[in-house]
């Protein structure tokens, strides 16, 4: 990082609050360190020209390069942190089932709280209870998440930390270059990005009548979590979608094979609950002999005894755990904090995980003890993809994969091909002016000069 002094800081201001934001440069030259002035007292704080996105002689724009960092804001200011130690990043995922009719009163405000904060990620409200994962620094995660649990209703949220590695904090500030959506407003790191949306469910599973604040499975500790899924009578079950189970899960488990989270009640009334035709076919038979009064009996052999469930943070299967209750189930188990709780807390030496955990940010996955993980994300399906992966014909950076080549038509690879040099000339997903009011039509412009000519 570089310093600067109050004057090219001015000059910066009023050039960036000009009516044109790009400059045209016949003969532009790189940005030079030894033109910084020193300052005893630096103002403001700069990336490495090196971080910004790539360079085009012809037409540069200013923000691109000198807009990623927000301004420190003075002692003073009571909502942004400026101790040095408050500046290390984390991401922290939280969610809670709650009766929460309201939920869009919280909105405005909550939002208005992260962009003051500088907190960026996403979070979803919805009646059900609210459910989200931020980054920022810890001092402003932990007031954001007061600020939450200020409703009695939200108090005691279930939540995950995870640290956040030198490039995803790059990332959190605009300065990477090294994904499509590294600058793009779909960055869940930036300082100036959050989203705040209104859902029906905070977990989608297209059930209302299904509620977790009514009733819910046992939690399971990650320590005891072990002895549970080992023993023969437990049946685990990853209640995660295929994109998420093909790169890790718990040795054993069973693997639903859904696309959507939507999908699992579907897979559970297949594979344990008998068919209506044949129920019938049995209710007929039913006395006539005692072999096919014990086929009538088979189908409630096919209830294990006890399911145990997990998935990524714990939010999921804790309302696949209602659904299974309300279906009979008698025994329904979930790990507590999810998969992430249980790489955080449970030694690689003693894991029963094989493989990595998909996570829905800019690190794509994580090892035991939430490290980074080896897998990277297509950003044309928002897919994992290992090396191997990208070494496939399939494979086109921001385009495509293995797992989405022949479900995309050609139309679609060439919008997602539009999309990447977008990018790759600006740095942003729908070029400089994305965002920004459009400009009047000439028409209008004209007319409007017309009425000022006739009133004067």
């Amino acid at each position: 990082m570089l310093r600067c002094g109050s004057s090219l800081l001015l000059a910066l201001r009023m050039l960036s609050s000009s009516p044109s934001s790009s400059l045209i440069f016949s003969n532009p030259k790189p940005f030079s360190l030894n033109q910084l002035p020193s300052s005893p007292n630096p103002s403001c704080v700069l990336p490495l020209y090196s971080s910004c996105a790539p360079f085009h002689p012809r037409r540069m724009t200013l923000s691109k390069c000198f807009s990623a960092d927000p301004i420190p804001a003075s002692p003073s200011d009571p909502l942004r942190p400026h101790s040095p130690d408050s500046q290390s990043l984390l991401v922290v995922s939280f969610y809670k089932f709650a009766d929460f009719p309201d939920h869009a009163d919280l909105r405005k405000p909550l939002k208005q709280l992260c962009q003051d904060l500088y907190v960026s990620g996403g979070i979803i409200l919805a009646p059900e209870g609210i459910n989200g994962s931020i980054c920022g620094t810890r001092e402003s995660v932990e007031r954001v998440l007061g600020f939450i649990q200020s409703d009695d209703r939200l108090k005691g949220l279930r939540q995950i930390e995870s640290p956040v590695s030198a490039e995803q904090e790059a990332i959190h500030h605009g300065h990477s270059t090294s994904s499509p959506l590294a600058a793009g407003e779909d960055a869940p790191f930036r300082w100036d990005h959050v989203r705040v949306k209104l859902k029906k469910e905070i977990v989608t599973l297209g059930m209302p009548e299904v509620s977790p604040i009514e009733k819910v499975g046992k939690y399971v500790n990650p320590k005891d979590w072990n002895d549970l899924i080992s023993d023969p009578d437990t049946v685990v079950i990853d209640v995660r979608n295929n994109y998420e189970t093909r790169i890790g899960m718990f040795k054993g488990a069973v693997d639903p094979c859904t696309t959507a989270f939507r999908e699992f009640p579907y897979w559970v009334e297949d594979q344990f609950q008998p068919d209506d035709t044949d129920v019938e076919h049995a209710k007929v038979k039913e006395g006539s002999n005692e072999s096919i009064n014990k086929d009538a009996e088979s189908p409630k052999l096919n209830m294990p005894k006890r399911v145990a469930m997990y998935c990524t943070g714990g939010i999921r299967c804790e309302k696949a755990s209602s659904f299974m209750l309300s279906k009979g189930f008698d025994e329904v188990y979930h790990l507590k904090g999810g998969i992430l709780k249980y790489l955080e807390e449970i030694p690689k030496t003693e894991s029963l995980w094989e493989g990595e955990c998909f996570v829905f940010d800019k690190r794509v996955a994580v090892e035991h003890g939430l490290a980074q993980g080896n897998f990277k994300l297509c950003y044309g399906c928002k897919q994992p993809v290992s090396d191997a992966d990208m070494e496939a014909p399939e494979w086109e950076y921001g385009v495509s994969c293995p797992y989405c080549y022949s479900a995309k038509s050609e139309e679609e690879k060439e919008r997602a091909r539009a999309r990447q040099r977008q990018f790759e000339a600006w740095g942003i997903i729908g070029g400089p002016d994305k965002g920004r009011r459009p400009a009047a039509k000439a028409d209008s412009i004209k007319t409007g000069q017309t009425n000022d000519s006739a009133s004067g």
